[in-house]
């Protein structure tokens, strides 16, 4: 039986807005909580930015994952709890075309994917534990969406705002985004200056 919440109020557009050019690391440098350090892009370059559309599936059984890509809205990233078995693909090639269509984001899972050749010419950004030929199932037996979650540790709500680079993931409930935005962006200003300046003084550096 599956359990489908309503959508979580997320993060406003002025705050995704002013994310965009934060990196990762940036926010590594300002905070622990939040990391995901457990899994990594697909394929690289990447950038992954947008609220958190949360699916929680028992190991086996992917079904429920249909159900949340029939409710997602263009941005959503969604964030797929597989509750135990981390050897198994919960996501491949047909599923990243279905996402695809609806404009999603991207796709964060505690599992691995399948279909690693497609998926890596597509321009959809994909987060997992690696790959596997060992898929779940359509069994229909239960599934939840637009719950709390967990990825490597880290708690995920609805709506939570998910930023990822090539450097790895964060997980960030609105308030905290909010709250960590001003310094985020104080300190990439800062860096920029010292590259500036890094850049002029030794141009070889960079050819």
């Amino acid at each position: 039986m599956f359990a489908i919440h309503p959508r979580g109020s997320g993060v406003v557009p002025e705050l995704l807005d002013r994310y965009r050019e934060v990196a990762t690391s940036t926010l590594g440098h300002l905070t622990d909580f939040g990391a995901i350090v457990g899994i990594s892009p697909l394929r690289r370059p990447v950038r992954l930015l947008g609220p958190a559309l949360t699916v929680r599936i028992p190991h086996l059984d992917g079904s429920v994952i249909r159900s949340a890509l029939e409710m997602a809205e263009p941005g959503d990233v969604l964030v797929i709890d597989v509750c135990g078995d981390e050897r198994r693909a919960c996501w491949g090639e047909l599923r990243s075309y279905a996402a695809l269509r609806k404009g999603l984001a991207g796709v964060v899972t505690s599992g691995r994917v399948t279909d690693t050749v497609e998926l890596a010419r597509l321009r959809l950004p994909v987060y997992s534990r690696g790959t596997s030929p060992l898929t779940t199932r359509a069994m229909e037996l239960e599934g939840e969406v637009n719950v709390p979650v967990s990825i490597d540790g880290v708690a995920i709500s609805p709506g939570d705002l998910i930023v990822g680079d090539d450097d790895g993931l964060f997980a960030l409930a609105p308030a905290r985004a909010e709250a960590l935005l001003d310094p985020v962006l104080d300190k990439q200003a800062r860096e920029a200056e010292r590259r500036q300046e890094l850049m002029a003084a030794h141009p070889e550096w960079w050819r």
